[in-house]
């Protein structure tokens, strides 16, 4: 319950913040800090602290300007406390995620008057393993490599530069110079190279590893049960959500999570429970692992039943092996029949539905996978004790070897079981089917296909795992309703019903810019008609004194509109691509900075997250609606099965998301309070066609200069 007390503590944070910062109250702030504290403190616990209550998730659309960070941590920190819950605050971006832990928190717990402490969660990943690092040293002192990666192909031999690297990092860790994180390393470190270095949840023994007292990970791990707030990503959460919950991060039940940048959210959760393997990659894998067993067998003798389990991995290994080797010319077969003329070619399985031949294969693959998984887990399992057995004839060196080893063959088991039980499995009619397709691979070495399936909706699954299980959870961003409505986002994440849908106001005064459609725009449905005008319109429009985002929808067409440009004008352009995203902000930056006109010409990645304030930005153009690539499987799948349940899959899907986009690329423009400029729409699509003002009218209250 909202006690007098807990609404005491929230206002007066928040005016003490504001009067030691030297800030003013902002309106939507107020609000949004009244609808988190509602939610959260109309909780209700029972005995033991489990949730009895509904409508316990609050989904707030704050624009930019708005101060969300501040408004969630005010009105949550008490809360929770006062719950006793954890709050964990997830985003979608490294860079807010470090802004958070490194700036608006450390300012709040200054200037608030709350009392509270914090950490960062990072997976496995971002951490070196001591064990690996001083493996691989020691093989490459020898020359020996008994254990040596098993995807040569993806993982080639170290090389010196790498060594001096690794050899630094050992220098750096006795000395106290360095804790382990990556993040904190002071010079970039190749992923080919860090990958060597570091684990994850299958590689590593956990508690039994001889390096666990220095380990980076379990130390950071360690001190979240001690805190307050935990900042995390995404990735994490869903990660350790797939676990079960409480695995790595807090307990869901336990937990008010924060999801910033929370439209990421179904994306990401897409992502991450996709599954995919490539044939040819999988039976060049099977074949290391045969070849490496005998290494195995010899070292790994005489700790526990391993023996007996060993023994039995040639026949499991080679039933798969067979057939694999069938999975291939029946998908050769369907990508002849059905593929696309060009490359990259892909076949995608309407409704989700397999051809029987393929589905009775994908029934045995299933069953052979998961009995080369269960014999995988349990020579892990057998290790695990054998570790800790202080008796056991092998030596323990030996066992910590091995065991990332067989850790990361069992997870690539179970990555194709769950693959191809997706492919033995129908999708029944209550929910949305699979989307499933093979795309052909080629790199330049003999062809692979790479067999796909992806949920079309994260909705269900975040539903089961996240929404249902959490004590509360906070959704906020600056882009969640789209055409003015939140059912997008409802539909994509499957927030619950009975959540709290609110649209905060924006600070920013929208009448200070303006959304133009030049007469001379024309339809962008003509390709290279629509392409033609923008060489004619850009240097009408732009001025070249001035910093300008140009967003195209397709490379293609950002290329040959650059090409087609006077050289004086090319001069003037920095392409996305030709160098680094950053270098290409401070290039741009810098000739602003020494007065010069700058245009950036972008595509999609520069629509969102790009923070040029002022000068750096006065003129955001958008070179057509960008709607979604056609050809993409997943989206391609979700299409048809809106239309098989006899919706619009374009008014339902397409429009709802390029207006969401769209929104996006004009939150480029206006950065601060202080902000004008103009956005140009060169798609006269928006004028003509009926889907146009509805997509208008979901754009910020801009003025409107319309031809």
């Amino acid at each position: 319950m909202l006690t007098d007390d807990l609404k005491q503590t929230i206002q007066q944070a928040y005016s003490q913040f504001l009067d030691s910062r030297g800030l003013k109250p902002r309106l939507g702030q107020k609000l949004m800090i009244a609808e988190v504290a509602k939610t959260l403190g109309g909780l209700t616990l029972g005995d033991d602290g489990a949730r009895l209550s509904d409508g316990h998730v609050c989904v707030v659309e704050a624009g930019t300007g708005t101060g969300k960070t501040v408004a969630y941590l005010i009105a949550a920190l008490p809360i929770a406390r006062a719950l006793g819950k954890k709050l964990v605050i997830s985003t979608a971006t490294v860079a807010l995620q470090e802004q958070i832990v490194n700036k608006d928190l450390p300012e709040l717990r200054e200037h608030s008057g709350l009392q509270f402490s914090f950490a960062l969660a990072k997976g496995r990943g971002r951490y070196l393993c001591l064990s690996k690092l001083d493996r691989l040293l020691m093989e490459h002192e020898s020359a020996q490599n008994p254990t040596r990666p098993l995807y040569e192909d993806e993982l080639p031999q170290v090389g010196e530069t790498s060594i001096k690297i690794y050899n630094t990092m050992v220098e750096a860790l006795a000395a106290n110079r360095w804790d382990g994180d990556r993040d904190n390393w002071p010079d970039a470190i190749d992923n080919e190279a860090w990958s060597r270095v570091t684990t994850d949840h299958r590689q590593c023994t956990g508690r039994r590893c001889s390096n666990v007292s220095s380990c980076s990970f379990f130390k950071s791990r360690d001190n979240l049960g001690a805190v307050d707030c935990v900042v995390t990503n995404h990735d994490l959460v869903l990660a350790d959500l797939a676990l079960g919950g409480g695995a790595i991060l807090p307990a869901p039940a336990d937990t008010i999570y924060i999801f910033d940048e929370g439209h990421h959210l179904p994306a990401k959760a897409l992502n991450h429970f996709a599954h995919h393997s490539r044939l040819l990659a999988t039976n060049k894998w099977l074949d290391q692992c045969n070849k490496a067993l005998p290494s195995l067998s010899g070292q790994l003798s005489g700790a526990g039943n391993i023996d007996h389990y060993t023994e039995q991995l040639p026949a499991a290994i080679g039933a798969v092996k067979q057939r694999i080797e069938l999975a291939f010319p029946l998908v050769e077969t369907l990508m002849d029949a059905g593929g696309e003329a060009e490359p990259p070619q892909r076949y995608r399985f309407e409704r989700g539905l397999v051809p029987s031949g393929l589905k009775a294969l994908a029934q045995e693959l299933a069953q052979c996978f998961d009995r080369l998984a269960d014999l995988y887990g349990k020579i892990t399992a057998e290790l695990d004790e054998a570790i800790e057995d202080r008796h056991c004839g092998v030596p323990r060196a030996d066992m910590e070897n091995w065991y990332p080893v067989i850790g990361t063959w069992l997870a690539r088991a179970e990555a194709n079981r769950a693959l191809w039980v997706s492919y033995a499995t129908p999708d029944g009619d209550r929910g949305p089917p699979k989307a499933r397709w093979v795309t052909l691979v080629d790199q330049t070495g003999p062809l692979d296909f790479e067999v796909c399936s992806s949920p079309i909706l994260a909705a269900n699954t975040l539903e089961q795992s996240l929404w249902r299980h959490c004590c509360s959870a906070v959704v906020t961003s600056a882009t969640l309703t789209a055409l003015g409505k939140f059912d997008r986002y409802q539909m994509r994440a499957g927030t619950p019903p009975d959540s709290v849908y609110q649209v905060v106001p924006s600070p920013f005064d929208y009448s200070k810019a303006v959304v133009r459609i030049p007469a001379a725009a024309v339809d962008a449905g003509d390709a290279a008609a629509h392409t033609r005008s923008l060489v004619t319109l850009l240097p009408e429009i732009l001025d070249a004194k001035q910093g300008s985002l140009v967003l195209f929808a397709s490379r293609r067409q950002m290329l040959d509109v650059y090409d087609g440009l006077a050289p004086a004008w090319q001069e003037k352009i920095l392409l996305q691509g030709e160098r680094s995203k950053q270098e290409t902000l401070n290039a741009h930056r810098q000739r602003i900075d020494e007065g010069e006109g700058s245009v950036l010409f972008g595509l999609a990645s520069f629509a969102e997250g790009l923070d040029l304030p002022g000068a750096y930005c006065r003129h955001v153009v958008m070179a057509k609606i960008p709607f979604a690539v056609p050809d993409d499987p997943v989206e391609a799948a979700l299409s048809e099965w809106v239309e098989s349940r006899g919706g619009n899959a374009f008014m339902e899907i397409t429009v709802p998301d390029a207006a969401l986009k769209m929104i996006q690329a004009s939150g480029r423009l206006l950065r601060t309070e202080a902000d004008t400029g103009t956005i140009s729409l060169l798609d006269k699509r928006l004028l003509t066609r009926r889907y146009g003002k509805a997509i208008l009218n979901s754009l910020p209250p801009f003025q409107r200069d319309f031809g």
